[in-house]
Order: structure tokens, then sequence, then C-alpha cells
């Protein structure tokens, strides 16, 4: 084949394992031989309809067939695929697309309002709509100009097998991470980065092609797509995809479909353990349960353990696609709190102040570098150019140690990033939208404690002389602006912030004040 890329898989998977399951979702279930001919229908249709070698298609969507196909469709044309975040506002999937060049959107119709007002503006120039049961839709409504039924375009679409040339140094995907400017930056994944991210999955998790992943959590996130769905999909596993999260259906789905393999965050596997048909659910099948975006609280480590369950804890972020270090389940109570080992194709040092290697054990920045680490952000030459060490080391921005049998321990995060449950808050974009209203005078977000997600966003706020402002208008301003988990969830108005002699606000005073 002349696709050594993503795209090439399902064509390489239907000869292999044509008849085994690929997908399932809801009441539908998808072969591999069924899963590439509908996939080799939608490239000619995007195909059709413009969509060439490096231009970007958006989907916006939960997790649905159509997410997967879209994706492998794109990889098939050599397109570049864009999740977007289905929390987002409009005007933050408008930015995503504007600054992608996105051509073609494809979304849920659940989200076609939000979808319609994300694309004013944009290069947008086609929509496909996806109808909730993934079918032709044959409604008499009529769409407007550009917009298309995604099932009958599917239907409509020659399936004539596409083999364009794609390389591995290829871009495949631009996945949006808010950056400390409070713009989102554009991770630019290649078809290597995300063959080899597999790859070190598929080594370290054991992973085979009798195993069943349950997907939990939204594909648009880098550690669902990258380290949950498409090492399966290489592997010839097959995978459940859940649009969203009920803890009670996915106690039931986990004895129906004898599922082995989970992903999720702390708050995912707390809400599981806290339902009431935990105690009598069947939770036989499960072996493989992996957890990234924050420690495990020991409680529910415990309650796992009771019933013969260990957890993977992993580290990385969406520049090393994702993983970085996986703390195996043999050792996750002597290396209690490590986010474990480098996989097996990647590599992990810690360097010093001054961009040498730092002392065994010493705590310094943690860097990266393998096949599976991005080369640049979309369009953003200047924050590609300061994101490596010696060309090659991504500095995570994580500071951290290594032990002496090279385990890796993360001991904070230089960039002031909260992870509510899950998902990735960047203080400086919310700041920026609270500093709009004439009202405040200065404003700094933190993250404090919270029993369910882990973290939550809180608002420390001054506001001007002779104004006034109430928590509630500050929350209702933010309301359409940004997604709601990234709203402040309290906020705190003080008198003056502590400051820096250049005048920066020290953050770390408004912690050991306000966090708790």
């Amino acid at each position: 084949m002349n696709n050594n890329g993503v795209g090439s898989w399902l064509h390489r998977r239907r000869i292999k394992s044509g008849n085994a399951t690929a997908l399932v979702s809801g009441e539908q279930t998808l072969s591999y031989a069924a899963l590439a001919e509908r996939t080799d229908r939608l490239a000619n249709a995007l195909k059709d309809r413009g969509v060439s070698k490096g231009d970007r298609v958006g989907y916006l969507g939960e997790n649905h067939p159509s997410f997967v196909e879209t994706f492998f469709a794109c990889g098939l044309l050599g397109a570049i695929f864009v999740p977007l975040n289905t929390r987002l506002a409009a005007p933050e999937l408008q930015f995503q697309l504007q600054d992608s060049g996105a051509r073609l959107l494809i979304n849920a119709g659940a989200l076609d309002a939000v979808a319609s007002a994300s694309v004013t503006d944009t290069v947008v120039t086609h929509r496909l709509v996806v109808a909730p049961d993934g079918g032709t839709d044959s409604s008499a409504v009529e769409l407007p100009t550009g917009v298309e039924r995604y099932g009958a375009v599917i239907a409509g679409a020659a399936a004539t097998p596409l083999d364009e040339t794609v390389t591995l140094d290829d871009g495949a995907m631009i996945l949006y991470t808010s950056g400390t400017t409070g713009k989102p930056k554009g991770a630019l994944l290649t078809h290597g980065n995300i063959t080899w991210n597999c790859i070190n999955t598929v080594v370290d998790m054991d992973l085979n092609r009798n195993d069943v992943a349950l997907m939990i959590s939204p594909l648009f996130h880098v550690a669902s797509l990258d380290m949950g769905l498409l090492p399966m999909l290489l592997k010839g596993a097959t995978v459940v995809l859940e649009s969203k999260f009920d803890a009670g259906r996915v106690l039931e789905l986990v004895g129906r479909h004898k599922i082995t393999t989970l992903n999720g965050v702390p708050t995912t596997f707390q809400m599981l353990c806290d339902h009431p048909g935990w105690s009598t659910a069947d939770l036989s099948s499960l072996d493989k349960l992996t957890c990234g975006g924050s420690a495990v609280p020991q409680r529910v480590l415990d309650a796992y353990e009771e019933r013969g369950i260990g957890f993977t804890s992993c580290y990385g972020m969406t520049e090393t696609a994702p993983g970085a270090t996986m703390l195996p389940v043999s050792r996750s109570r002597d290396k209690a709190g490590s986010a474990g080992l480098p996989h097996f194709f990647t590599d992990v040092r810690i360097a010093d102040p001054v961009g040498g290697l730092a002392a065994l054990g010493t705590v310094g920045e943690i860097q990266i570098s393998g096949p599976n680490v991005i080369k640049e952000y979309w369009n953003r030459p200047e924050a590609t150019a300061d994101s490596y060490a010696d060309s090659s080391w991504f500095r995570s921005g994580d500071m951290g140690h290594q032990d002496d049998e090279g385990f890796l321990f993360v001991s904070d995060r230089i960039k002031d990033m909260i992870i509510s449950g899950g998902e990735n808050i960047y203080p400086a974009e919310v700041e920026a939208a609270i500093a709009e209203l004439a009202a405040v005078g200065s404003v700094a977000v933190i993250g404090v404690s919270d029993d369910k997600w882990g973290e939550v966003p809180r608002a420390i706020v001054t506001l001007r002389e002779g104004c006034f402002l109430t928590e509630q208008e500050l929350r209702s301003h933010l309301e359409g602006r940004l997604a709601r988990y990234k709203i402040p969830k309290s906020v705190v108005f003080v008198e003056e912030m502590p400051r820096t002699a250049s005048g920066k606000i020290r953050k770390m005073e408004l912690r050991k004040q306000f966090a708790q």
C-alpha cells in the first residue's frame, strides 16, 4: 500500500479479521469489514466534496461510530482530523475551526445549533449532520445550503478503497490544548506519533485481540482516543462505545459485554464504586483499568482491590500523544504515588534549572523524547521553539524526579493547570473572560480540592473602586462564553492581590489562603 499511515489500518484489519467485531454502539454492531467499507464510502464522499491531502476536517459529537469513521476516512485521504470538545461554547469552537482552517465539519444532530453558530466567519463550506441512530435520516425537513445528512452521504458514496500516499511524517490530527496565554494551541500529531503511541500502549498494557474495551470517556480527549480506542483497533480487539457516562449503565455493560479494559479518570472510577449496584455487579472480566489525569484516591484503590482489580496509572499530555509513563499494577503498592516508568519506545529525563541533567532524586523539569512526541504546534512557530530543549526533548512544564529504578514522581505543575474530572482548565483563559467585566479590577483563578471532580476552579477577584459585582453575575457572564466545567464553582472577593515587585500576582500565596 502507498498509505503507511493510520488510514491503512482498517484495510489491513479487513484482511486479517474482517468478521471480528470492531465496534458496538447501542444496538449497532460493526465488523472490521463493515467498518472498513463505511470508512471507504465516507473517504470517497469527502473527496467528492473537495477534501484532499492536508485539508482539515472537524468533528463535533459524542462517542459514536461516525467519530471513528471520520478519523479513519481522513487517514485514507491524508487529511487532518480535528476532534472538537462537545462541552465548548460556540465562540471557543469557532476559534478552533478558524485556527485550523477546517473546510468541512461533521457534527452530531443534537449539537446542530452550536455547530451552526460555530461555523460563522470560518472557512467551513460543508457540514454533514449525523442522525442519532447513524442512519440515513430521510427526514423531509429541508437543510440549509452546504449541509447534508451523514447517513445519506455514506449510503450514496462509492465503496472503492482509496490508497493515497501517506507517510508516518504527515500530519494526522490537530488536538487543541489551552495555553498559558489563554488561547488554545493546536498540537499537530503525525501518523507516526499516533502509531508509536499505540504500539507503546499495546506493549505495556499487554493488549490482545480478545480484549473488549468500554469507552466511557469522550473520544475527543487524546487519552481516550489514542490509548483507548486506537490501540484496540490496531490489535483487532472490540470496542464498546458509550456516548454518555452513567455509573449504573457502565456496571451493567461490563457484565453484559464481558468488558476487559476500562479507561477513565479518578472521578469516573469513584462514581462507579460509590454506585448502589457496585457490590453486586459482575466485574469478573475486568483485568485492565487505566487511570490518568490525577492520582486515584486511596479509598477508591481499596474498593477496586477488594474486588480483585488493580489500576495502571499513566502520565502524559496531548503533546506526547499522550503516553509518557505508565505504572504497572504489580508496582502500584511499593511505588505508590509514582507515575511509573517511561513507555517502551519513549524516554524521560529530569532537567535542572540551567538545562543540564538533574541529579538522581532531585526535582527538575520533566522532559520527554520519542517517536510519539509532536514536532510542532499548528501555525505556532514561537510556541514550538519554546517547547523543546536540545531540539528533541519536549519541555512538559511539570516538575518531578526519578528514583534509582527510573520511576517518575510528579511533584508540581509549572503551568498552573487545573484538572477537573479529567478536563484540563487553564486559568489564563478563564481570567481573560472574567476580566471583560467592567467591575473587575484584577482576577486570578486557582484550583481547589473537590471530592467528586478532584479539582474545581475558584476565582479570586478585586473590584474597581465604586463598582459592585455578585458571584452570580460573574458566573452568568461566563455562561455561553466558556464550557461549563471551566466556570469557577466559587468566587472570593478580596481588597487587594498579593503581588511580586514587578506587579505579577503571587498565585502561590492565593493557593495557601484560598485553596481549601
